[in-house]
């Protein structure tokens, strides 16, 4: 593949107009246009952020992951409403959301990141940088983004693929670091920026680019590149260095102390440059040259350099230091043998690929480097002198199979080197006395020997061009990839469990299981793209090598296993049921039944290492709801890619997926207690027992029943069921009225057993009362005919409960204790009461929002019936509105309908968030003690107020603000002279201030009205601005304005330093808002 380089400035002509517009339409037709497009490079970036996601989500625990679920359940609700743009901004605050509760709840991930500082600033940079990641990604989804804003887009397009490789490779270092631990952390790095590099530097396409390789004889233009050259070459120089510098900074205290310390550097160093030599084949480096030619002599020079420095190295850090004792030649003699060797099966190796050799030479250079490294390694090995001729004549018969592809020459090669192959393992390890995971050392000679086997023979029968052979083949290496499995399993998961807390490997390194995995992933591959196996091979062998990571991960019995089983459930919806020719889904409905089931099989399955992670996890054993919920979440997101592949037109299938995966976030969080027939019986020794002296070591408790919370969760999924349509309660009446009361009386048991228990006689009263708003929002958002006859009833029921609880909640209680227990009482009442008015707040801010939210939407619909412009104004309606309205039209909400029936409505929402407001003031004065600051989150409730024809005749759109600053000015005013009044009469009366004769009291008293007084003619005067946004009088601001100032700064009292400041701010921001509805009002001119 050839990249066109930039447009040469040469042969320029004068601009006539001719030129212009030959130029024009040169770039019309050559140059790449922006073209909206779904981005194409999703599995990529997933495979780079989504395990950087999960482990920041797994520390960060509980409040990261209730957050970031409440705001994507938000979000999608607000996305199956077609609220694309709500949908956007709702991810958004979402994740900026999680960025607080990230510095909120103070999580770090490493003990010495919370000990530092500047690490922990450092975390909590690169943990943002993700989310804010994340968002962007999130954020090319969108099609209304890509059409408004196609600068924005490519640019972040860019970014993306600029970011993602050092951001995740930082997280998943950070993460495999912390479980496996820091002695090789440098080359798990490495590894990572293997992946990180050859997924988003190879050279790609912009997605949103129109493609013009055409227009420039196959090649492509560097415009249409997604990264350029700045973020290749960072991206370079970070694959170079990065890890050299991560092992000089972790390890700078014995970094010259041996051998072994440079041969490190020094591998982490070439291993990278040969890895990024290999990944200039594929164009990585299209920015550094432009001459294929020069590339390809860079390529050769350092590409030979890296290879002898790395078999220098690997000798002296791995044969003679791990398997040195299997060497029988004494030095020095060892040490040449066994770098002959090397460097004849290197050469061997690079002879072969280069094609630098001519074809007179090739087969004696090839069988010459082959015969002298076999002979060298027989030697090396103490192979006996009977065997020395099989070594000699495999080497023959393999540089013969390498030049002609004669299958012959291949299976006398193979037959040859079994025989070494085998001597070597019987001989050093067949007669050992000794277990290992397990198992004794026979059974791992068996499987070690079975797989040489299998390896040596299986690339000969790839190339006999029968289908039937190519299945044996496929096979094959299923088996020998299961044969590795269980090989590793045994000798790195079992022996890692035996000895458990040694910092180094005991018997089988992890590298080996990452460079195995990643060999026979690339095999594969390679395998898969030449046709020699089937599709079907190719997702067996990917599962099977991709499921030893989870052994890196958890050190568990099962492990393996449960995540190929696992990867063999998820995955087909992901590889199979494609048309070749259109990329469309070919799975029907009872296939897509038949993989769920077999996931839910497959999950069950696993439950035992789901347990056993839990248990790794929290540090302790989970409890059967915390279980059962992962269970069923694992189940959902399992299932996922069978909706989003091949169903996502389907929306019952959407909102099962929906309903099953919050079904389990509800079982996590809420932790219900799981019945005991539930229980799995290997489970049971784990619960919890109750001692009877709890109560002497913990103090008096009160114990209440836990199964209310399967109501709640009861509640949420039925709830979530109603609003994604699982439930059609839009077009059936009744079915509405059964849903409305059945939410309502599970929510309301639900409060009355957590946390009203100890009133049963209001339990009756209360569910009555969660009832009636259930009813209440309902209905007013899906109306009935008789909505407008009813709803002001039951609103007014609603509100007559309050007073009745309250009262009758104090004495209720009052009669029922004794005499000796009125101070407990008391307090009792008062918390019993103040529970009671913050459920009632909630219920009224709720309420009021909804009125709000259909008034809204009623007046949009008839500006946009009297328009004619619904598409230009107001777009799309939801799918709840045009659902709610399409089956009785004449009975709904419309306008004249509203106004007919009294419009009952805007006065149920004013009297709603009127109550709902005073409610929370009357909350704040006995929790807080009427703190001034509460008045800034408490006054936006007033922003719900809607205009009537009852309470508010004269409020319309322009004075919405008007009733939160005059609630601010009015409670601060109020605050302010009474704390004043306060510290007067009751501060400072027994203190002999002399309030009576003139003394230091009057002077207090005096001072602090005065600089209340001041702060009132600027609150005046912006109130009355918002009222009717007539500009005030630029004299009068700058005359009252400075009036502030020494209230802010001479003044006792807080509550009238804040009116000042306030006032101030206020006074700005009402020339402010002035002089832009000014700049808006001027006339346009030429």
């Amino acid at each position: 593949m050839a990249y066109r380089g930039m447009p040469g400035m040469t042969g320029m002509t004068a601009p006539g107009f001719e030129s212009m517009s030959n130029g024009a339409s040169r770039r019309r037709s050559g140059e790449p246009r922006f073209t909206p497009n779904s981005f194409q490079y999703n599995v990529r970036v997933a495979i780079g952020l989504v395990p950087s996601a999960i482990l920041l989500l797994g520390v960060g625990g509980k409040p990261i992951l209730g957050v970031l679920t409440v705001g994507l359940m938000i979000s999608y609700i607000l996305d199956s409403l077609q609220l694309r743009q709500g949908a956007f901004f709702g991810i958004w605050g979402t994740l900026l959301s999680t960025m607080l509760a990230w510095v909120l709840s103070g999580v770090s991930f490493t003990s010495a990141a919370s000990e530092s500082t500047v690490m922990y600033i450092l975390t909590l940079l690169v943990s943002f940088y993700l989310i804010f990641i994340v968002g962007v990604w999130a954020s090319l989804q969108f099609r209304w983004f890509q059409l408004e804003n196609p600068s924005v887009v490519l640019a972040l397009e860019r970014l993306l693929f600029a970011c993602i490789p050092f951001t995740a490779a930082a997280i998943q270092t950070w993460g495999v670091v912390s479980a496996v631990g820091m002695v090789n952390g440098p080359y798990y790095l490495m590894l990572i920026q293997f992946e990180m590099y050859w997924l988003f530097t190879i050279p790609h396409h912009s997605s949103f680019m129109l493609k013009t390789e055409r227009n420039y004889g196959g090649q492509i233009s560097e415009e249409a590149l997604i990264a350029g050259p700045l973020e290749s070459c960072f991206h370079t120089l970070t694959l170079l260095f990065l890890p050299l510098f991560f092992y000089v900074g972790s390890h700078h205290a014995k970094m010259f102390s041996s051998i072994y310390s440079v041969c490190d550097m020094l591998l982490l160093f070439f291993v990278p440059l040969l890895f990024l030599m290999f990944a200039s084949s594929r164009g990585s480096l299209w920015w550094l040259a432009k001459d294929p030619r020069d590339l390809h002599q860079v390529r050769l020079v350092n590409g030979g350099i890296a290879a002898v420095v790395i078999i220098i190295c690997l000798e002296i850090r791995v044969i003679f230091l791990s398997f040195g004792q299997y060497i029988s030649i004494a030095p020095p003699w060892n040490y040449t043998l066994v770098t002959v060797a090397l460097m004849g099966g290197a050469g061997a190796v690079g002879a072969f690929l280069s094609g630098s050799l001519s074809d007179g030479t090739r087969f004696v250079v090839l069988s010459g480097f082959l015969q002298t490294a076999a002979l060298c390694g027989s030697f090396v090995l103490g192979l006996p002198y009977k065997f020395f001729p099989a070594s000699i004549i495999a080497a023959f018969f393999l540089s013969q199979f390498c030049l002609r592809k004669n299958v012959i020459s291949y299976f006398v090669a193979v037959l040859a080197a079994s025989v070494p192959a085998t001597w070597f393992v019987v001989h050093n390890f067949y007669n050992l006395n000794v277990w290992l995971g397990g198992v004794n050392i026979k059974h791992i000679c068996q499987l070690i020997v079975g797989s040489i086997l299998l390896a040596m023979i299986i690339p000969g029968l790839s190339l006999i061009p029968h289908k039937f052979i190519h299945h044996l083949v496929a096979v094959g290496l299923i088996g020998q990839a299961l044969v590795i499995c269980m090989g590793e399993n045994r000798l790195y998961n079992f022996t890692n469990m035996y000895y458990y807390g040694l910092e180094d490997d005991v018997v089988y390194p992890s590298y080996l299981v990452v460079l195995t995995s990643v060999i026979g992933m690339a095999l594969t591959r390679r395998l898969g793209a030449e046709k020699r196996i089937g599709s079907w091979a190719v997702w067996v062998l990917f599962c099977l090598y991709a499921g030893k990571f989870s052994m890196l991960i958890i050190t568990s019995r099962n492990v393996l296993w449960a995540s190929i089983v696992l990867l063999l459930a998820i995955t087909p919806p992901l590889v199979f049921y494609k048309d070749k020719g259109k990329g469309l889904s070919r799975m029907k409905p009872w296939q897509g039944l038949l993989h769920a089931s077999i996931v839910l099989v497959a999950v069950w399955f696993c439950r035992n290492t789901i347990f056993e992670v839990l248990q790794w996890v929290t540090g302790q054993p989970p409890s059967d709801g915390l279980l059962l919920g992962f269970l069923v979440l694992a189940t959902g997101l399992s299932s996922a890619p069978i909706v989003t592949q091949h169903f996502p037109h389907v929306q019952s299938a959407k909102s099962a997926m929906v309903l099953v995966v919050t079904f389990g976030i509800c079982l996590i969080f809420i932790e219900p207690p799981v019945p005991q027939g539930w229980v799995l019986s290997q489970y049971r020794t784990y619960q919890r027992t109750f001692y009877p002296d709890e109560l002497a070591i913990y103090g008096m408790t009160t114990s209440h029943p836990s199964w209310p919370s399967w109501l709640l969760v009861a509640t949420i999924v039925t709830s979530l069921a109603a609003l994604t349509s699982a439930l059609p309660i839009q077009h059936f009446v009744e079915l509405r009225l059964f849903y409305a009361v059945g939410v309502g009386t599970s929510g309301g048991i639900y409060l009355c057993a957590q946390y009203f228990y100890q009133a049963p006689l209001l339990h009756a009263l209360l569910v009555a009362a969660i009832v009636c708003a259930s009813v209440f929002l309902i209905f007013t958002h899906l109306p009935s005919a008789s909505s407008p006859r009813f709803m002001p009833w039951v609103f007014a029921l609603l509100v007559a409960l309050l007073p009745v609880m309250y009262l009758v909640e104090g004495q209720i209680r009052a009669k029922t204790d004794t005499e000796e227990d009125k101070f407990v009482t008391s307090l009792a009442i008062e918390g019993g009461r103040m529970s009671l008015l913050g459920l009632y707040a909630a219920i009224f801010m709720v309420i009021a929002l909804e009125i709000k939210l259909e008034l809204t939407t009623i007046m949009r619909d008839k500006a946009d019936k009297l328009g004619g412009r619904a598409s230009i104004v107001g777009g799309p309606r939801p799918r709840v509105v045009q659902q709610q309205r399409r089956p009785t039209i004449t009975n709904s909400f419309g306008v004249k309908k509203l106004a007919a029936e009294g419009a009952w409505m805007p006065a149920i929402g004013n009297l709603a968030t009127i109550l709902a407001f005073a409610l929370c003031l009357t909350l704040n004065v006995h929790l807080t003690g009427g703190s001034d600051r509460s008045i800034i989150l408490l006054a936006p409730i007033l922003l719900l107020l809607n205009q009537d024809a009852n309470l508010l005749t004269g409020f319309g759109d322009r004075q919405r603000y008007f009733p939160s600053t005059a609630a601010i000015s009015a409670y601060l005013l109020i605050s302010g002279g009474y704390r004043l009044w306060e510290e007067v009469w009751h501060g400072y009366q027994n203190a002999g201030w002399g309030l009576e004769t003139g003394g230091p009291g009057l002077f207090y008293a005096a001072k602090n009205t005065l600089l209340l007084f001041l702060t009132v003619p600027n609150h005046l005067m912006f109130n009355r601005f918002m009222w009717d946004y007539v500009k005030q009088s630029e004299f009068v601001l700058m005359l009252v304005s400075p009036l502030n100032i020494p209230a802010a700064i001479i003044t006792d009292v807080a509550s009238i330093r804040v009116l000042a400041v306030l006032g101030l701010i206020f006074a700005q921001a009402g020339r402010q808002t002035a002089s832009s509805r000014e700049i808006k009002q001027l006339p346009l001119t030429d």
